[in-house]
């Protein structure tokens, strides 16, 4: 564990982890589970940090959660926060209020497992704390039993199944912990339909206001910001309400504000690609075709 250059203290091992709250050593050198004798405290951690494992972590109360106004309310029966390796952790996931249990695993652990490529499709990992997983209270029994069986394996004497085991344990939980989040997503269908009205305003604007001749194609990390979600996040939530992912979705917008134009300005092909921030009128023609199946030009026609 060191100071690197861009100023975030960075924990290379789980012996570093555990090092930094007192703990014994870990058991196993790539994967540790503190439980509620151990509990860790967030508030401990210095206020940006970055991991070099994976972190899957239960809190029996969460805080600091998003304002649903009169949809929706979130699950009292705390939940689950996901980090990967290499992401920034910072204040704003510190609440000071005990993990119960906390999974630390590094990706060594997982080499030569299906579950090494598997993780890394999980976009939940890349979700900020106030997009965790909030459990019912038969979600939280299922899930406390999972970690219960992972602690009685990893306290267990050490053999050749072990760590397949273990293996088929944490696939388990991350299996449950996407379903749940699935849920989630349906529960909240009335706040994530606002939050796509919000979306869809906001590329309407970007275009309108020509905020594309300053900055370009809207990006899925720009309209996140402006929406205060992960990237990650507002994709899966358009999945869930429109089959779409935000990139996806982005081009939808482009190709109707492209026809838009197209069918009402007498603004040539290059002008309108310009308009909607392509830096190559090529890149637009090919996206246009790519989606309808027609050339700008030809599409233009039509209405001639």
């Amino acid at each position: 564990m060191k100071n690197e250059e861009d100023g975030f203290l960075r924990f290379k091992s789980l012996s570093d982890a555990h090092r930094i709250f007192g703990l014994p050593q870990p058991k196993h050198p790539l994967i540790s589970l503190l439980h509620p004798d151990t509990p860790l405290r967030t508030d401990d951690l210095p206020s940006a940090h970055v991991l070099s494992f994976y972190k899957i972590a239960y809190k029996p109360r969460l805080s600091g959660k998003l304002k649903y106004g009169q949809h929706y309310y979130d699950f009292g029966e705390g939940g689950l926060l996901f980090a990967a390796p290499n992401q920034i952790i910072g204040n704003h996931d510190n609440d000071g209020i005990c993990s119960e249990y906390t999974l630390l695993i590094h990706p060594d652990f997982l080499l030569n497992y299906p579950l090494a490529r598997k993780v890394k499709q999980y976009g939940f990992f890349s979700y900020s704390a106030n997009e965790a997983l909030h459990l019912s209270d038969e979600e939280k029994t299922t899930i406390l039993s999972i970690f219960s069986m992972i602690e009685n394996e990893l306290d267990s004497r050490i053999d050749d199944f072990s760590q397949d085991v273990v293996i088929s344990q944490i696939d388990l939980l991350l299996n449950y912990a996407n379903r749940f989040y699935k849920r989630q997503f349906i529960t909240r269908k009335a706040v994530n339909n606002d939050l796509l009205v919000q979306l869809d305003e906001l590329l309407d604007d970007y275009f309108d206001k020509e905020t594309s001749l300053k900055l370009g194609l809207p990006t899925v990390h720009y309209l996140a910001d402006r929406l205060a979600l992960s990237p990650s996040y507002l994709s899966d939530m358009l999945r869930s309400l429109t089959g779409q992912n935000a990139q996806q979705h982005i081009h939808y917008k482009l190709i109707e504000k492209a026809k838009e134009k197209l069918s009402v300005s007498s603004l040539s092909i290059s002008e309108v690609a310009y308009g909607l921030g392509f830096e190559h009128p090529q890149s637009f023609s090919k996206l246009f075709k790519t989606k309808t199946n027609l050339t700008p030009m030809e599409f233009r026609q039509q209405f001639n």
